[in-house]
């Protein structure tokens, strides 16, 4: 059960996390990220042994990837196959590589409804990345249906710290308590997620106020659970 975590997407971020993540997710210049901090998002995870991903979203920086662009299914196939390719070179350059990708945003929620929308991301990924890429994403999702159909590995993923609808689908970061940051909380969330049998990965997001606590307290919570 992988920790997973939303890295490279601030200045001021502790390499703490890095130490607590299984496998980052970095951002790599739709919503956030520039080479700079690729690099040094990939050069904490080979010291860490952190296995590297890429967190492509729309490309929309003012918004940080958290509204819904327009462009046709090809167009975000090349931006998705471009944001991925750019953090790519930089991890071959170093000794490292990409093996997961994870969509950021409002990308990652579209793709998880719409089979167009799932299907660029697909595209995109394995046109920069190969066809050893695992996806990660909703269960039971288009995005799922997707990777199934080009026989692309999948990993289904809960949230640590966020909210949850009953059917799954995560509270909008609008509503209230959609965010979760008692680090208790988050590991008793985590918990449950993995004991449900739903999903293959946790996430936890850099960018949540206290992260490195909520990260430290989901680590352990997983890494318990995987001893037992």
């Amino acid at each position: 059960m992988l920790l997973n975590i939303d890295l490279g997407e601030l200045r001021e971020e502790s390499e703490t996390l890095y130490g607590y993540a299984n496998l980052a997710n970095i951002a790599c210049g739709g919503h956030a990220g520039d080479d700079a901090s690729m690099r040094r998002a990939v050069l904490r995870c080979l010291a860490h042994g952190t296995l590297v991903g890429a967190h492509p979203s729309y490309p929309d920086r003012d918004g940080f990837g958290r509204r819904a662009v327009a462009m046709s299914p090809d167009a975000l196939r090349t931006s998705i196959g471009e944001q991925c390719a750019r953090l790519a070179v930089i991890a071959r350059d170093l000794g490292g590589a990409v093996l997961f990708v994870k969509a950021h945003g409002v990308l990652y929620h579209d793709a998880g409804r719409e089979p167009a929308v799932a299907d660029a991301v697909v595209g995109g990924a394995m046109d920069a990345l190969g066809s050893g890429v695992t996806l990660i994403g909703p269960p039971r999702a288009a995005l799922a249906s997707a990777a199934a159909r080009v026989h692309l590995g999948y990993a289904r993923e809960g949230f640590a710290d966020r909210a949850t609808h009953a059917d799954g689908t995560l509270v909008s970061r609008d509503e209230p308590d959609a965010l979760l940051v008692d680090p208790a909380v988050c590991a008793e969330h985590a918990r449950a997620i993995v004991l449900r049998g739903d999903a293959d990965t946790v996430c936890v997001h850099g960018d949540t106020a206290g992260a490195v606590h909520i990260a430290r307290a989901v680590r352990a919570a997983l890494d318990t659970l995987v001893e037992a």
